[in-house]
């Protein structure tokens, strides 16, 4: 297997097994859905997570304390504020949502983004 410059880090590692989740909170969610992440960077000390996210359709009501850096793989997903300002953005859009952001993520489709999390 290839070697990697040091400090570099390939988020194509097969050997990666995913994190499986289920969403139910009905205070977070109408639904429930199934989310899978490969989390391929953590830095604890500066709170810090990257790696790829896929979810099927679904909305989640967020209140986010962190700072999080999105691109988008597959699918469309449409964020809403509070004010019912919407965006949408599907394959290829990169976009941050910052701390503070209170509203609705909903993936109109399954979705795959890659993103990194600073807390």
């Amino acid at each position: 297997m290839p070697t990697l410059p040091r400090h570099v880090i390939d988020f194509a590692n097969p050997e990666l097994a995913p994190q499986e989740r289920e969403i139910n909170d009905p205070a977070i969610v109408d639904a429930p859905y199934q989310s899978r992440s490969w989390r391929h960077f953590a830095a604890p000390e500066k709170s810090a997570i990257a790696g790829i996210w896929e979810a099927g359709v679904h909305l989640e009501r967020c209140e986010c304390d962190y700072d999080e850096l999105c691109h988008i793989l597959e699918g469309t997903v449409r964020l809403t504020d509070t004010d019912g300002v919407a965006k949408t953005f599907g394959p290829g859009d990169s976009f941050v949502v910052a701390a503070g952001f209170k509203g609705t993520w909903e993936n109109l489709t399954p979705v795959r983004k890659v993103y990194f999390i600073l807390g």
